[in-house]
This record gives C-alpha cells, sequence and structure tokens, in this order.
C-alpha cells in the first residue's frame, strides 16, 4: 500500500480500493485519487499521445496547470469522485464523475482518460464499473458524457457494458446517458469480463512459453533443482532459464545473474529461495517483465510467526503492485501434461499422465496425496496446481480457466478453505453447468482454516457451507479416495439420466449387498439383483448385461462379480467392458477376486471412441459415487429458475432509509417498530401493528384500540421461539386480557422479563421464521425454518445465499425437514407462493444492503389463503466491503 493511502484522510474511502485483473491477464491497482497523486498525473499526461489528449480535453493540452491539477485530485468523494489505476507508481488510467445539480441530483458527467499503453486491456470498462457501483451508492442514478465521434474506444466503453445507453449527435459532438442501476444483461457482461480475464491470467501460468527458475543450488540436491529436473524431463517445450549470481552453468544450463538479465519475455518465475531472500527476487521480477510467479519457497504465515506473516503480506502488495500473479507460497508447483506445453514445475517425482480430470489442492502434502492417489487410479490429468498458502492465485481463478478447457472433463478440488465463498458458489455454478465438480472441503470452523491462508471469520453454521455447495451444483466428497471414486465414473461414463438402477450379479450374498447399498442412497432398485449361476459361461454374462441395458426401466447397470467357476475372471470383465461401450448408460463393476479385471475394462464403442468402464474394490464403493453423480446429473435437469423480481420493492426508498440512519449512527443500531414497519413495507412487507405493554391495564388498553379478539406475547429473546409458554392467543374480553397478561408476567419472571406486547389476533396457522444475517465470510445468509422445536431443538433450518433465483427460493423452503407440516401431509396446507413471495423479498434486502446486520421475521404465521408477518427485529451495521460485490476486485 502506497504512502499518500497510509496517510489518507479520515474521510478517505478505503473500501473502494481494489486489486483487478485486466484483459491480458495482468494485474492493476484501483484507488480513489488523492493530493499526493499530482506529480504522478503531471507524468502521466506528459507521457499521453496528442491524440489521447485531445479526446479527453477537446483541446491540444500539452500541460496540465497547476490549478487543473488540484481540481483534479482533490474530490470530496460524494459529488465528486475520481479513481486512478494504477501499475507499480504509475498511473495507467483515471476514471472520475462529477454530479450535475447539486448534492440530491441524480445524473453525474462520466469520464476517463487511459494510458496509451494499456488502450485496449479493459481498463477504461473496470474504471466503469467501480464508478456505477460507487455513484448507486452515493444515490447517483444515471451518467452522462460528452465525446467527440472519432473516439471510438470510449463509446464501446459504454455501449457495450450492457447499458441501455441513449445517445444523441450534436454540434460535432456524441452525447450519451444511461442509467447505472445493474440490469440483467450489464451483470452478464461484467461476470463474463471477469472470467475471461482471470481466465487469461491462469492460462499464463500453465501455459507458459518460457521459464525461469531461480534458487537452484550448485552445492547439491534442492527444491529449487527438484523443479529444474522435473521441468526438463517431463519435456516441457518452452525455453528454460537458470537464475544465479555466482556460477554459469547447472545441470547443463548456462545461468545468467539476475531475472533482469535474461533476453525475452518471463512467462513464468518459479522461486525457490529462502524466504528472506524471497521479496528481493520479487521486486526484481517486476521490471524485467514477468508475467507470473510461482513460489515454492516455505518461511511465511504458515509457520505462525508475525515475521511469516508480513512477509506474506509484502508479498502479495510487491507483487500485485507490479502486475503479477502469484502462486504460493509454500506451493507444491503447478503442473500441465499436454503435448504442446509438457509443463512439470513440481516438486514431484513423476509427471502424471495426460488425461482429462483438472485438480486443485492447497497444501503441498495434500498435493503429493492427491497426485499419488490420480497415479494409482491411472486417472490422467489435464492440469495440477497447488495453491500452498493462497495469497492470491485460488481454486476459483482455476475454475474460471477451466470453464472453457476443451482439454478438462471434470474438476477435482481439494479446498482446505475458502476465501470467497459467494464467488465461489457463482464460478462453481458456471462450471458444473459444463463439466462435473468434485469438491472435498471439510466443516467450516475456526480449526480448519490452515495458517497462512487469508479467510475472514464466519458466524454462520456450517450448514451454510453445506448447502451454498448443493446450492452450485458441486459434487461434494468426504475424502481423496472419494473424490477420485466419482472422477472414475464421470470422466469414463455418461451420466445417468435418472435413478433407476439393475443389479447383475453371481453371487446372492453379493446382490442383496449391492441392493442394500442402492436404496440406502435413495436409488431405485428396478431390476434384479439378478443373479447368474456360479458356474455361468461368459455368453450367459453378456446376455444378462444386454438385458439390463436393453430394460427401458433401467438409468444405470451395476455389475459385481465373484470369480466364476467355468470361464476367466478377465473374460467377464472383457464381456462387460464390450457391452457397456455400445449403451448410453453409465455402469460400474466390482470384481471381487478377480485378478487384472480392471486392465479389461477397456473397450471401443460403436463411433469409434475408447470407453473405460470403472472398478470400484467394494459395491459401497461405488454405489456412493453413482448416487452422487445421480444427484449431480438431476441438478442439471433441474429448472435453473428466473432472477427474483417481485413487484412493489421500493429499491431507492430503501437504500436512502438506510443512508439515513447510518448517518445518524455511524456504528448502526436496532431499528424502532416503526421504523422496521416502514422499512418492510418499502419492501412490500406488511407487518401487524404490535403495542408494547407493561402493565395489565395498558394491555387492556391496547386490546381495546386494535379490537377483540387479541393476543398478548413475551418478545424477550430467550422466550420468543416458544410459543407455548411466551404467548396467551384469542383473548376476547379486558378480563381474559388481565388474566393471560399476570399469568405471562408471573410465569416469565425468571426471565426478567417485562418485554410484552398486544397484537390482534391472526388466522389460525403455522408459524414460521425467515432471517437475514450478514456473515464477514459469505456475506448475506438467508434462512427459513418452522419455528418452536424444529427451530430451537433439532437445528431443522434450511439456508441459501443470495443471489437468488426463483427455484433457489423454492428450492429453500422445500429443504426443512419439517416442510410436511406446510405442504398438506399432515393437516392443511400452507399458501406456498405467499412464502416464496416472503423469502424472496428478504433475500433481495439482504443482497442490495450489506448494512442489514441481521433481520428476523417472526413469527410469521401461515394458513391457506397467505400469510401474516406478525413480528420483526432489524439491525443496522456498518459493513465491511462485502466479497463478490457489483465491482470486480481480487480478494
Amino acid at each position: 500500500m502506497s504512502d499518500e493511502v497510509e496517510s489518507a484522510p479520515a474521510d478517505y474511502p478505503r473500501e473502494w480500493e481494489a486489486d483487478v485483473v485486466l484483459r491480458d491477464g495482468s494485474v492493476a491497482h484501483v484507488r480513489p485519487i488523492g493530493p499526493d497523486d499530482a506529480e504522478r498525473l503531471h507524468r502521466f499526461h506528459a507521457a499521453q499521445s496528442e491524440e489521447s489528449i485531445y479526446l479527453r480535453f477537446f483541446a491540444p493540452i500539452k500541460r496540465l496547470s497547476d490549478r487543473d491539477v488540484t481540481r483534479f485530485t482533490h474530490v470530496d468523494h460524494v459529488e465528486r469522485v475520481a479513481l486512478v489505476g494504477l501499475v507499480g507508481d504509475d498511473i495507467i488510467g483515471i476514471g472520475r464523475y462529477d454530479r450535475l445539480g447539486g448534492p440530491d441530483a441524480p445524473s453525474a458527467e462520466v469520464a476517463f482518460n487511459i494510458a496509451d499503453s494499456f488502450q485496449g486491456r479493459g481498463v477504461g470498462s473496470v474504471m466503469l464499473e467501480h464508478l456505477a457501483a460507487i455513484g448507486a451508492e452515493n444515490g447517483v442514478a444515471e451518467f452522462v458524457a460528452d465525446v467527440l465521434p472519432q473516439n471510438r474506444k470510449m463509446i464501446q466503453v459504454f455501449t457495450e457494458a450492457g447499458y441501455d445507453v441513449k445517445r444523441n449527435f450534436d454540434d460535432g459532438v456524441i452525447s450519451v446517458r444511461f442509467e447505472i442501476e445493474p440490469n440483467e444483461k450489464s451483470q452478464a457482461v461484467r461476470l463474463a469480463r471477469e472470467q475471461r480475464s482471470e481466465s487469461q491470467s491462469v492460462r499464463a501460468l500453465l501455459n507458459p512459453s518460457s521459464v525461469a527458475v531461480i534458487g537452484v543450488s550448485s552445492k547439491g540436491p534442492s527444491v529449487g533443482g527438484r523443479v529444474l529436473t522435473n521441468l526438463r524431463d517431463g519435456g516441457f517445450t518452452g525455453r528454460v532459464d537458470v537464475v544465479h549470481p555466482s556460477v554459469e552453468e547447472i545441470d547443463g544450463y548456462r545461468t545468467v545473474r539476475s531475472i533482469g538479465d535474461i533476453e525475452g519475455r518471463v512467462d513464468l518465475a518459479i522461486i525457490a529461495v529462502p524466504a528472506a531472500q524471497v521479496l528481493d527476487v520479487v521486486r526484481e521480477c517486476g521490471p524485467a517483465g514477468v508475467k507470473a510467479l510461482l513460489v515454492v519457497s516455505s518461511g511465511f504465515a504458515e509457520t505462525g510467526s508475525a515475521e511469516g506473516a508480513e512477509r506474506q503480506a509484502e508479498l502479495l502488495s510487491v507483487a500485485r503492485s507490479q502486475g503479477m500473479r502469484v502462486v504460493g507460497p509454500s506451493s507444491f508447483g503447478l503442473i500441465n501434461t499436454r503435448a504442446d506445453t509438457r509443463l512439470n514445475a513440481s516438486i514431484a517425482y513423476e509427471m502424471p499422465p495426460a488425461g482429462h480430470l483438472g485438480l486443485f489442492a492447497q497444501s503441498g502434502a495434500l498435493g503429493i496425496a492427491v497426485l499419488a492417489s490420480a497415479g494409482r487410479r491411472g486417472l490422467g490429468l489435464s492440469d495440477f496446481a497447488s495453491a500452498g498458502n493462497r495469497i492470491d492465485v485460488s481454486g476459483n481463478d482455476l475454475m474460471q480457466y477451466w470453464i472453457d478447457d476443451d482439454e478438462t472433463h471434470a474438476v477435482g478440488l481439494y479446498l482446505e478453505s475458502v476465501g470467497n465463498p459467494r464467488k465461489f458458489t457463482r464460478i462453481a455454478r458456471q462450471l458444473a453447468l459444463r463439466k462435473p465438480v468434485i469438491v472435498v472441503k471439510p466443516e467450516v470452523s475456526a480449526f480448519g482454516v490452515p495458517p497462512g491462508h487469508r479467510v475472514r471469520e464466519t458466524r454462520t453454521s456450517p450448514a451454510a457451507f453445506r448447502e451454498m455447495l448443493r446450492q452450485s451444483g458441486v459434487i461434494r466428497v468426504g475424502n481423496v479416495h472419494q473424490l477420485f471414486d466419482v472422477a472414475q465414473l464421470v470422466i469414463n461414463q455418461p451420466l445417468p439420466k435418472g435413478r433407476r438402477v439393475a443389479v447383475v450379479t453371481n453371487s446372492d450374498a453379493l446382490g442383496a449387498l449391492c441392493g442394500d447399498a442402492a436404496l440406502s442412497w435413495k436409488l431405485e432398485v428396478t431390476r434384479g439383483p439378478v443373479a447368474l449361476a456360479p458356474d455361468a459361461d461368459v455368453e450367459s454374462f453378456r446376455d444378462a448385461l444386454v438385458a439390463a441395458f436393453e430394460d427401458e426401466s433401467v438409468d444405470t447397470v451395476i455389475a459385481s462379480f465373484i470369480p466364476p467357476l467355468i470361464s476367466g475372471g478377465t473374460e467377464v470383465a472383457r464381456a462387460v467392458a464390450e457391452v457397456s461401450a455400445c449403451y448410453d448408460k453409465p455402469c460400474i463393476t466390482t470384481f471381487l477376486g478377480i485378478h487384472g479385471a480392471s486392465e479389461a475394462l477397456t473397450a471401443t464403442s460403436p463411433d469409434g471412441a475408447r470407453v473405460v468402464t470403472p472398478s470400484y474394490p467394494m459395491p459401497e464403493d461405488g454405489i456412493r459415487a453413482l448416487a452422487a453423480v445421480t444427484n449431480y446429473a438431476g441438478w442439471l435437469q433441474r429448472d435453473r429458475g428466473e432472477p427474483l423480481a417481485p413487484e412493489g420493492i421500493d429499491r431507492k426508498g430503501v437504500r436512502a432509509m438506510v443512508r439515513r440512519v447510518m448517518a445518524e449512527q455511524p456504528e448502526g443500531r436496532d431499528l424502532t417498530g416503526d421504523e422496521v414497519a416502514e422499512f418492510l413495507g418499502l419492501a412490500g412487507i406488511s407487518v401487524w401493528q404490535s403495542i408494547p405493554v407493561r402493565t395489565s391495564k395498558e394491555a387492556v388498553a391496547a386490546a381495546e384500540k386494535l379490537g377483540f379478539p387479541v393476543v398478548v406475547k413475551s418478545i424477550a429473546p430467550e422466550v420468543r421461539h416458544q410459543v407455548a409458554s411466551s404467548l396467551r392467543a384469542d383473548l376476547r374480553s379486558p378480563l381474559a386480557v388481565v388474566e393471560a397478561f399476570d399469568a405471562l408476567a408471573e410465569r416469565l419472571t425468571q426471565f426478567g422479563d417485562d418485554q410484552f406486547v398486544v397484537q390482534s389476533m391472526a388466522t389460525p396457522g403455522i408459524g414460521c421464521v425467515v432471517t437475514s444475517s450478514e456473515d464477514p465470510l459469505f456475506g448475506p445468509v438467508v434462512t427459513f425454518s418452522v419455528s418452536g422445536p424444529p427451530t430451537d431443538l433439532l437445528d431443522d433450518v434450511g439456508y441459501r445465499i443470495p443471489p437468488l433465483t426463483t427455484s433457489d427460493v423454492s428450492d429453500l423452503v422445500s429443504s426443512i425437514k419439517a416442510w410436511p407440516l406446510l405442504d398438506g401431509s399432515h393437516g392443511t396446507a400452507a399458501d406456498r407462493a405467499a412464502i416464496e413471495d416472503l423469502v424472496s423479498r428478504v433475500a433481495i434486502l439482504a443482497d442490495e444492503n450489506p448494512e442489514i446486520a441481521h433481520l428476523e421475521l417472526n413469527p410469521v404465521s401461515t394458513n391457506p389463503t397467505g400469510l401474516d408477518v406478525l413480528g420483526a427485529r432489524i439491525t443496522l451495521a456498518p459493513h465491511s466491503l462485502r466479497q463478490d460485490s457489483g465491482r470486480r476486485a481480487m480478494t
């Protein structure tokens, strides 16, 4: 972080700072402009071409006046906002807006100036995204700009951003105008640009044309030496340079004294020097034009020391300030098995075979375990990446790359931590729609985060993360062994079209084992178990398999065999492979006590493709994998739904109220009852009036004001969910109100409870709870549950992380175990449409207003004709910059 930011005034909007990936995969830093940028601004202007200056200022201004520089660098960050993009200490772009017509005016004039050397690299698009997000926060509704007709690049920045741009040509100038509120198209454009940029940055890591190795010892074995040997033995097709300060040749490679002495571009620098020397090497890499860094050196935050943490933070700062991406530190390395690259920039002893599984792991130790498991299974890899301490490049980046990679057919991720769950679920969902994503992830907790990983602390339940993965369509497994069980199936077989299975075997006991396992994983056994005789020949096996595959009531065939008495086991395996290759249905196998069966399970399909039928040591392993893949196939077939769009939400009114409350009390506070009703009313949610009372006399007065019948209830946090002990309903007279109040007051004395309200009697129904909480790690987390014991005692709560679609909301509502209480299975059905509408409105409020620290609607009384929100609480609080917000930013 630069000095002028460190010494910034108190009103400096530090949350606007962001590192961003540009179109070519390089990194730039975006931050608000400041008075100390004056000299940088002069340098930037002096380096611009005459054409660029004229297009920006409509005049040939050779040098900015001191007065202009002062005006440009002194802004209030509200009515006048300016951002600069930097690489190193140089400005590469400036974006600004000036509000037109006063503090509350809806329009602002926007302008950009991009360095000639960075034009065409997406700097203007990034600036527009950030300015639009800031403008919306400050109450700006639209941007306007005057552009010369020949400034086609700037016109494209506006028109290609996805906004509805209106143009007018007058007096030789094109005036443009557009609303900056994100719409479906502008959001899609932003996400597509982010994906292309981050994919390109990973491409430079995994497909380098030139590699420099720094840290190879001339005196004996070393980590750097191991990487160098692997590069050579793996057959890397690019150029390799070795940097060493004192010797001229190492292991047959001529050396250079420093990375700056290398002729030509260096795509990837592999750093294996002691930790204390890493920063010096990184500082040399930037000026030398290095694109990306792989740091295999250890001795950073994973040590648990303050010194290691500081060194790691500085490594990230220096690398990003010079436009470089970083894998590591303490990384196991990178591998690309494709014939045109053959990159083994790792400390693995063998290059894994080429194939179609992309693998990502975080720690080095787990990297070794993952590669070893892949080798034992004979699974070929397209790529492998170990993030180490994950200070920069993460699983999110690799997923962005694999989205468009035709050589990768499935992805496996071993995640020890997730630094940005909101972004993870968004990218994982996009990737899972194209190819299976298999995830090994321990539960989210303070104990599960390895030393050195930058992760915000979460306050939500681990169930939220489980639901996030399910919502994303990923296949979650318990360990590396299960990851490869699933990978064997999805790489080699078609996806099942349903849950119906056939079991073919030659052992009654084995058939029963397969059938029981299938049922336990909620698969349907629609054929068999068919048990052949122990002395059956190969043709009998073949006929039984063909019959199973031909059965229209079967989606998957499970074949499990013990050694036959007549035929050889490998002959049976070969028959299974040949039959399976002829059908577009998956098949899994188990061959107990039959040696060589796995090698015989390869055949050629009628169209000439090589087909491998996966085999598992025990039927339970294969059936567990099959169930996971079947669930994934079902997720693919589900309706994705539409973006939430309930009518009657006054978004501007909600934002204005949030800004008003936070301006009055910056530390935040609970909203009053009247404010809660007003706030929810702006979102189209009506809350029943509650009158606070402290005595039975006040309770009677409140009841007479509302009209009988009424309810008296406690709103004390300790008992608010315990309906039976905290509420008296259907009170139809003053005497009934007095008796109810006195009974509750006496009963709840132990809680020191004097928090009572009187409310009109609602239509009888089942109580539900809808909440949203802003979590430091996950952002907004929306929940739904049935009030009372299902919530309080059984933790039967559904979780989802916005933004949600209509299908997500429907899935949330029916995900709880107590849903049968509401769907009519055990009595009268609740109005599902009304419930989903309410959850949708809460999800939108939570997604668009990170200041909503907590929102709770409780109880929500549901009935066949609608619902009544009988109680509500809202707490607003200042928020740290939410990860994966409406502007591109690296985390």
